[in-house]
């Protein structure tokens, strides 16, 4: 089970970090996604970071703003957000993946969390 939390109202030009906390005793197996879904529109691909933390990758929309990061000994997968837009605002989702390949493609991932939303205001 993945659970995602930290998301809130947040102005442009400000940070905010979410957390995915996984159960069980296999995070370390799997590498993470983060997506997003506004309203009206698909769930795209945000970020991913792999089992062991070595490699990361990142949609264009947010290179450069947004990091992850994990920590596999307390079961969880960050997203550092920085220089928030308005376009940025929708609801946020962690997903795992077993294995070691990285894909942007929603239906390869195993499970995910809930979503937690972000709102940034102009």
């Amino acid at each position: 089970q993945l659970q995602a939390s930290g998301g809130g109202l947040v102005q442009a030009g400000g940070s905010l970090r979410l957390s995915c906390a996984a159960s069980g005793r296999t995070f370390s197996t799997y590498g993470m996604g983060w997506f997003r879904q506004a309203p009206g529109k698909e769930r795209d691909f945000v970020g991913y970071i792999s089992r062991n933390g070595g490699s990361t990758y990142y949609a264009d929309s947010v290179k450069g703003r947004f990091t992850i990061s994990r920590d596999n000994a307390k079961n969880t997968v960050y997203l550092q957000m920085n220089s928030l837009k308005p376009e940025d605002t929708a609801l946020y989702y962690c997903a795992a993946k077993k294995g070691v390949e990285f894909t942007t493609v929603l239906y390869e991932y195993d499970s995910w969390g809930q979503g937690t939303q972000l709102t940034v205001s102009s």
